[in-house]
């Protein structure tokens, strides 16, 4: 049963996790050939170029990515926030933080929100240069490519709602007819020109840009392309987990993509003219025409990594308090890593269909890609390097020999991507910019909201006292205060006693915390405590792929002897509207954006799970 569990597991993931990496090349070798910064094919250069590319997949994917940062998981979950969490700790509101801790999360904010371009990226470029394959069998489909390629990323970002899961089991056999097929179409040419094997000699890579000199350090900007999607592994192990991941990496995905590109290569050397689209002219004429249906749904699928990633990414972000609350959506009752977010989908369409329109073919898409990975994969090797001596316990000399290596290899992929930044490379900086703005606004906003806010409460014992001292009318049931102070009073209480001047016979204060984990033990996830005058408080701690549920969390406080009836629960919730004030030492318009995100956030009683007849909201007006 479990190995069954598996093989379906790991037919999955190579539907979802693996269709951005193994439709690389449908253009990587083209870019590299006759893109804007191509060599000339000559025997030499091909050999050269594949060198980089084999020994890319070897040093970045499968040793870096595959052996190492995928067990540096997070209770099963991965991707850069979670790295981040395992490095540097989740730091409570109002807790200072050393210099080297902000930098590292400011950088580790920064490369999660580069990802939100990839993701947009990846889907236009992945679906163009696949839909391009109709130029091949005739130039009278011209026209038709990017129509075409707007309706199938439609398409695709509908059917998301289905979930992670169900798409993976009916992706899943398409990928292994691509991998399958881009295999044997690279035995054919390897067949032809079997001399190719000989770039499995690193020699040969150093012998190119000893030859090509500047143009040779280029064309890495291009060789890159043979990686995109190799942080989406990493992103996306929460939805599969290691073992499938790294399976189907070793076992079908890693030597498919070696034979086909050695067969381009091969068919290069024998015929230098098919550089202007090697992977369809290796192709016999008669199967162009069903290839490009085939490449044109495994591009569709090569979307799905990094869409499906940008919800585990967004979810994660939500939870460490990178970004306000946003309807989560779980799609799989038994893997709880699957799930949808529509605000985020709808999102990734409209910018997908905008970049295919915009820049109209997967040449002037490439411009754009690469920059944003590269730098992402230096942030995961710094991150992995602090990780690792302090989960692993990796000496100071282990780690660094390990990541300089890493880093050696991507810093010279990003220093050839940044000569792309004016050719569409500014496009991901952009997105990235914007989001970082917005997570650290976010971060920020909420410090002075929680500062803010602890300066208007009271400690409880002080307010204990003071109930103690006086006749307030008790009516029957119990109020839940949701309270983000574990130690102070809920404003709403507060602004209840004010305005009602009334208490329930049973009152409980509910704080509900973010772990740096995951996930937590349903054994240490609650704690209830008892104190006077009817009084109650409950800690319930969630990881930060865990979705909170505070009914449930309450049922639950009947094992320390907090019993009450549901029927007869209500919650109190404090609103808050934020009113920028210019004194709180952000700029001005940062005081106006986080206003914004607040007042646009998804609501406390839906993302608590609250019963919304049992709900009463007290609003309040802050400064910050």
């Amino acid at each position: 049963m479990k190995r069954l569990r598996l093989a379906g597991m790991t037919l999955a993931a190579l539907g979802v996790v693996y269709g951005d990496i193994g439709t690389s090349p449908l253009y990587a070798m083209k870019e590299c050939f006759s893109g804007l910064h191509g060599v000339h094919p000559t025997a030499a250069n091909v050999l050269g170029v594949l060198s980089l590319i084999i020994w890319s997949l070897v040093l970045i994917v499968s040793i870096k990515y595959v052996l190492f940062v995928l067990k540096m998981d997070n209770k099963g979950e991965g991707g850069i926030l979670a790295l981040l969490a395992l490095a540097f700790p989740v730091r409570r509101n109002g807790e200072s933080a050393g210099k080297m801790t902000m930098v590292m999360t400011l950088l580790g904010l920064f490369g999660s929100a580069l990802l939100y371009g990839d993701g947009m990226i990846t889907p236009s470029i992945t679906v163009l240069g696949a839909v391009e394959g109709l130029e091949v069998v005739t130039r009278r489909f011209t026209n038709y490519v990017i129509p075409v390629s707007v309706v199938i990323l439609a398409v695709l970002f509908v059917v998301q709602r289905a979930g992670t899961g169900v798409i993976g089991r009916l992706f899943g056999p398409i990928m292994v007819a691509w991998f399958a097929t881009i295999a044997t179409l690279g035995v054919s040419g390897i067949i032809v020109n079997p001399s190719v094997f000989k770039a499995f000699s690193p020699v040969y890579a150093v012998e190119f840009f000893q030859t090509n000199g500047w143009q040779g350090f280029v064309v890495l900007g291009s060789v890159v392309l043979v990686l995109t999607g190799g942080e989406a592994l990493y992103a996306d192990m929460g939805h599969f987990g290691l073992r499938p991941i790294r399976w189907a990496w070793f076992g079908l995905v890693l030597p498919s993509l070696l034979l086909n590109y050695l067969g381009q290569g091969a068919l290069l050397m024998e015929q230098p003219a098919a550089a202007e689209n090697p992977f369809f002219r290796l192709a016999p004429r008669w199967m162009v025409l069903p290839l490009v249906g085939l490449a044109t749904a495994a591009a569709v699928i090569a979307s799905q990594a990094l869409i499906s990633g940008a919800y585990s990414l967004t979810m994660q972000a939500i939870q460490l308090g990178y970004l306000p609350r946003l309807g989560i959506e779980h799609t799989n009752e038994r893997e709880r890593g699957q799930i949808f977010m529509p605000q985020v989908n709808w999102a990734l369409m409209i910018a997908s269909i905008a970049l295919v329109v915009g820049f109209k073919s997967s040449s002037a898409l490439a411009a754009a890609y690469g920059i944003a990975v590269t730098l992402t994969m230096v942030i995961t090797t710094l991150l992995f390097h602090v990780a690792a001596r302090r989960i692993w316990g990796w000496s100071v000399l282990q780690a660094t020999a390990f990541c300089g290596v890493a880093l050696v290899i991507e810093l010279a992929f990003f220093g050839a991507n940044v000569l792309k930044i004016g050719k569409g490379g500014w496009f991901p900086l952009l997105v990235g910019g914007i989001l970082f703005t917005m997570m650290a606004t976010w971060r920020r906003g909420r410090q002075l909201l929680w500062n803010r806010m602890k300066s208007s409460t009271l400690p409880t014992p002080q307010f204990l006292e003071s109930i103690g001292r006086r006749e307030l009318p008790r009516v029957k049931g119990t109020a839940v205060y949701l309270a983000g102070n574990p130690d102070g009073v809920p404003i709403a209480l507060l602004h209840n006693l004010k305005h009602n001047k009334v208490l329930h016979e049973q009152v409980v204060f509910l704080t509900i915390l973010v772990s740096e984990q995951s996930r937590v033990d349903d054994s240490s996830r609650v704690t209830a405590e008892e104190m006077d005058n009817g009084f109650w408080r409950v800690r319930a701690i969630f990881g930060f792929m865990e979705e909170p549920n505070a009914p449930e969390v309450l049922r639950r406080c009947a094992d320390f002897g907090l019993k009450l009836r549901e029927p007869e629960t209500s919650y109190f919730l404090s609103r808050e509207t934020i009113i920028p004030s210019g004194k709180s030492g952000m700029a001005w318009w940062r005081e106006r954006l986080f206003s914004i995100m607040a007042r646009n956030a998804q609501s406390a009683t839906a993302f608590f799970h609250l019963p919304a007849n049992r709900v009463v909201e007290l609003g309040m007006q802050v400064e910050i």
